[in-house]
């Protein structure tokens, strides 16, 4: 982790399942969404209705019907929580949350050259510890109210202005993101936007969130 000294890339799309699902039914929603516009990861993130995460069968049989799909069409495909079966299923990634294991018991699970990501919620604190121990990105929020979880925290878009002014590493904003509002957190300076219900439940379908999201990206202007 680093000061920054060059011109960071464009803020992309990084989408997260919906809670629950059935695989192969979520299958053709999931090909629409990946080939309606630039996509950079899928991470999964499968929920019981105790909000507890899903058993280890049920991500696994996500994993071997969804990751072949995302792959295919070089998306990264990140499990959340669950690093174990993130290096057991060779996912390219893993997320973890404050709750879950710290980033470096995560990193010694999946190896080098896995995709290592952590909540960070509000916190700076938390963020420049997680740089520290060798993650791959960052995640602020919640930045607005979601459904899809109750958020431990509110985040403020300047947080990610401090963060990609100051550090190399990638920041994920997250938390209720819709077409409508993610202008602002682009501007603020996300490198990527990961969106749950902002996509699936889109009142024009989920290809046409992927296209509206992404054109609302390349327009904005980031101020790093």
């Amino acid at each position: 982790m680093s000061i920054i000294e060059e011109e960071r890339e464009p803020c992309r799309l990084y989408l997260i399942t919906p809670p629950r699902l059935e695989p192969h039914a979520f299958a053709d929603t999931l090909k629409a969404a990946l080939d309606a516009g630039d996509v950079a990861s899928l991470q999964l993130r499968l929920k019981t209705e105790a909000a507890e995460t899903a058993d280890a069968d049920t991500i696994r049989r996500a994993t071997e019907i969804l990751m072949p799909i995302a792959q295919s069409r070089d998306v990264a495909f990140i499990i959340n929580d669950r690093a174990d079966l993130a290096a057991e299923l060779n996912a390219d990634g893993v997320h973890v949350g404050q709750d879950d294991m710290p980033c470096r018991e995560a990193r010694k699970i999946v190896g080098p050259d896995r995709i290592v990501g952590v909540t960070c919620h509000n916190s700076r604190h938390l963020a420049m510890v997680a740089g520290e121990d060798g993650a791959d990105y960052v995640a602020f929020g919640a930045f607005y109210d979601t459904e899809t979880k109750e958020p431990k925290t509110k985040a403020e878009p300047e947080i990610l202005t401090w963060w990609t002014e100051t550090f190399v590493v990638p920041c994920v904003a997250i938390g209720g993101i819709t077409v409508e509002n993610a202008a602002p957190l682009v501007r603020a300076g996300a490198d990527f936007l990961a969106v749950s219900s902002g996509v699936w439940a889109y009142e024009q379908g989920p290809a046409a969130a992927v296209r509206a999201l992404n054109r609302i990206m390349s327009e904005e202007k980031r101020n790093t």
